[in-house]
């Protein structure tokens, strides 16, 4: 299971924070000339990504991309609320509205992500 990106918007629709947690290497590089040659081809009958989403506190919103198979995504956009609430609220140095830039934030949704991917649903206690 995977998941990809966690998004945080504010109420008026800017994206105050973007993390790409599952990025895969290009090891090699593409061109493209006009016009491109692209077409799109369903994956397994299946759409390919699922698509989360929490309203938080003052209309900020958190979204998370993730493979539609991934357990728990209700259970760890609660997580992300927590640890917004925990690491950026409670730091003086941060304003709403503001882009998020908060190290101790971005440590622990890291781990919370990876916690997720490993073992699904985030339990009462966690």
């Amino acid at each position: 299971m995977a998941i990809f990106s966690v998004y945080v918007v504010n109420k008026a629709g800017g994206l105050i924070y973007q993390l790409d947690h599952y990025a895969p290497r290009a090891d090699t590089e593409k061109t493209f000339s006009f016009p491109l040659d692209l077409v799109l081809r369903p994956h397994d009958e299946r759409i390919v990504v699922a698509f989360g989403q929490r309203d938080g506190i003052r209309g900020i919103k958190f979204m998370v991309l993730a493979d539609p198979r991934q357990a728990g995504i209700d259970s760890l956009l609660r997580k992300i609320y927590e640890i917004y609430s925990d690491f950026a609220l409670k730091n003086p140095f941060y304003s709403l509205e503001m882009p998020i830039r908060c190290e101790l934030f971005d440590q622990n949704l890291k781990l919370a992500l990876e916690v997720a991917e490993k073992a699904g649903p985030f339990g009462p206690g966690s």
